[in-house]
């Protein structure tokens, strides 16, 4: 049997930040993080789903330090709000909300919706939260992306799709995104942060049909929730290469926790390699500059408690 839930150790002391942890991989990971002692804040867009998704974390763990609080990462109105009224230090911030594969839709503030959410949301919340994490003797960012990075092109000359919208490209490009901020944040923070991403392989979740109900295709959503109960693995088995990457102790910074069976959709977690595309340092790099324009969040890796900028 491979590494699963039961490997983690106590987590007292620490604070973690989950987004996205009103249901899916993001629910089940946040309640083993507080189940584990781990004070935990569930970042949701829906705050009742949050309550709700808290009570049932409660009845398997009553002791468990859990708070429900807003964010919205299609609003940098909102992803601001929620780093200024976070106090106190940070030690584990899971970057998991997400969206896939939509019918075309902008951001409040006019990005596409997956490549705003997805990874503009991340990256700003993480900017702004890198003083709460600098307090923390081994802060550690786990980002999570999707085998289906492997289909995605960062094309800067429409990152919004506004010229060319395919949805399953824009999800795939929102996707390494994901990994090439992974991976630069890992390089730029020369080791004041542990930043390290995962990816879920094929869980049966709610992302699947979220699209094709936004569509109105009532026969896509039907074939995608039968996809789930046929080929998908579980929600909690979905979550054990997020909480893999963070919790294993040592755990090297640029590596991306995945499923380790058959095309990585579904087994235990383990390393997995990643594209070529999501190791190119050039267009990392760029894709950092063009995301600090566009958030108008800059990082500072300082010792300075001031908020990012």
């Amino acid at each position: 049997m491979g590494w699963t839930a039961a490997d983690i150790g106590d987590l007292s002391g620490l604070a973690a930040v989950v987004t996205g942890a009103n249901s899916g991989v993001g629910m089940i990971a946040a309640g083993e993080l507080a189940r584990r002692g781990a004070t935990t804040v569930l970042a949701c867009r829906d705050v009742a789903k949050g309550e709700a998704a808290a009570q049932l974390m409660k009845k398997a763990a009553p002791d468990a330090s859990i708070e429900v609080r807003q964010l919205d990462l299609a609003d940098l109105a909102s992803v601001r709000a929620f780093a200024a009224a976070y106090t106190g230090g940070l030690d584990v911030l899971v970057n998991n909300a997400g969206v896939m594969a939509l019918p075309y839709r902008q951001t409040v503030d006019g990005f596409e919706m997956q490549f705003g959410t997805n990874h503009l949301g991340h990256f700003a919340l993480t900017g702004l939260l890198l003083p709460r994490l600098l307090e923390r003797p081994d802060p550690r960012v786990v980002t999570v992306s999707s085998g289906m990075h492997k289909t995605g092109r960062i094309d800067f000359d429409d990152l919004q799709g506004e010229r060319s919208y395919r949805k399953w490209a824009a999800y795939g490009q929102s996707k390494l995104a994901n990994l090439l901020f992974a991976y630069e944040l890992q390089r730029r923070a020369a080791g004041a942060l542990t930043s390290v991403a995962a990816h879920p392989g094929y869980a049966a979740t709610n992302l699947q049909v979220v699209g094709p109900r936004m569509e109105g295709n009532p026969i896509l959503e039907f074939g995608s929730r039968l996809g789930n109960v046929l080929f998908a693995q579980s929600a909690e088995r979905g979550a054990l290469p997020l909480l893999y990457a963070a919790t294993e102790r040592g755990l090297a910074g640029g590596t991306y926790v995945g499923p380790d069976g058959p095309f990585g959709s579904r087994g235990y977690p383990a390393p997995v390699g990643s594209s070529p595309a999501s190791k190119d340092r050039a267009v990392a790099a760029r894709l950092w500059t063009v995301s600090e324009a566009l958030t108008g969040v800059h990082y500072d890796f300082s010792a300075d408690t001031a908020p990012a900028k």
